[in-house]
C-alpha cells in the first residue's frame, strides 16, 4: 500500500539507507574476524557437501545475528537522529 503522507518517505528511506550500509560494512568486518580467527574465507556455499555442517552452522549464526543486530543499530540510530533533527526544526 503506497504512504499518501511525503512525511513517512524520509524516514523510510534513511533507514533503508542506513540498513544497507550497515549490512554491508558488517559483513566485510565479519568476514575479515573469521579469516583472522580460522585462518580460512568463510564458505560461500553453504548448502555444499564440501562444507563442514559445523562451519556451515558457524558462518551462518555469526554473519546472521551479526549483520542483522547492526542493522537494526543503524535504522534505529538514524531515525532516532531524523526525529530529533525534525523536533529542533520545529522548535526553531
Amino acid at each position: 500500500m503506497a504512504k499518501k503522507d511525503g512525511g513517512e518517505l524520509a524516514p523510510a528511506l534513511l533507514g533503508f539507507v542506513a540498513g544497507f550500509a550497515a549490512e554491508y560494512v558488517t559483513r566485510k568486518a565479519l568476514t575479515f574476524a573469521w579469516t583472522r580467527a580460522t585462518g580460512e574465507e568463510p564458505p560461500t556455499d553453504l548448502e555444499s557437501p564440501e562444507v563442514g555442517l559445523g562451519r556451515a552452522l558457524g558462518w551462518a549464526v555469526v554473519a546472521g545475528v551479526g549483520v542483522e543486530v547492526a542493522r537494526v543499530l543503524a535504522v534505529r540510530t538514524a531515525r532516532k537522529g531524523l526525529a530529533r533533527s525534525d523536533r529542533d526544526e520545529i522548535e526553531a
